[in-house]
């Protein structure tokens, strides 16, 4: 482990409670650019990221795909629900969806138009921490403007466990479902394929 690294976990504390830019200015990883870093590693060719939030900021990065919400956020490519997408079939290689899949209403309607919408051997991402974490992180990031600019609407959850989520992909059709933990095993990446 690399003098970053362990810094990242000695402060693991403080990066769950404060704002990405303070973690970021302070020369540590926020929680954000984890679930990114982690996204990158598996994404490929034109991305489609769903509930891409304000900035649009993963797209920004990968400079290939569109970003979409159903809130009006700062930045993004297009206002639309998850699951009734506007594009034609078959038109991403991969399908976002970083810690948002649980502000989805129907999730299995929106696994199944991510289905749709992926080219032949595509995949989906979904990171999604487990509902008690998700609880007590949302609690501590009083600061998060998910919560206090667009709120949380019935039907949200603040986190799902991964077999709801796998169960969903099956029902869907993808393959090869694979779970990836990550940061400390408190995340969870979930990777399945067209």
């Amino acid at each position: 482990m690399n003098w970053g690294e362990l810094k990242n976990l000695i402060l693991f504390p403080f990066r769950v409670i404060c704002d990405h830019e303070k973690v970021t200015s302070l020369g540590l990883m926020s929680l954000r650019d984890e679930r990114f870093g982690i996204c990158f590693k598996y994404c490929k060719g034109k991305v489609l990221d769903v509930g891409c939030g304000e900035g649009n900021r993963f797209i920004k990065k990968y400079k290939n795909g569109i970003g979409i919400d159903r809130y009006a956020w700062e930045g993004i490519d297009m206002v639309c629900d998850a699951e009734e997408m506007p594009f034609a079939q078959e038109t991403f290689n991969t399908v976002l969806f970083i810690g948002s899949i649980n502000h989805v209403l129907d999730r299995r309607k929106a696994i199944k138009e991510a289905y749709r919408v992926l080219k032949k051997e595509g995949r989906i991402l979904i990171t999604m921490i487990n509902p008690i974490i998700g609880f007590a992180r949302h609690k501590l990031a009083w600061w998060d403007k998910d919560q206090c600019v667009r709120g949380m609407r019935r039907g949200e959850s603040w986190g799902l466990w991964s077999s709801e989520i796998i169960k969903m992909l099956h029902e869907a059709n993808f393959i090869s479902i694979r779970r990836v933990p990550f940061l400390y095993g408190l995340n969870n990446l979930l990777i399945a394929e067209k």
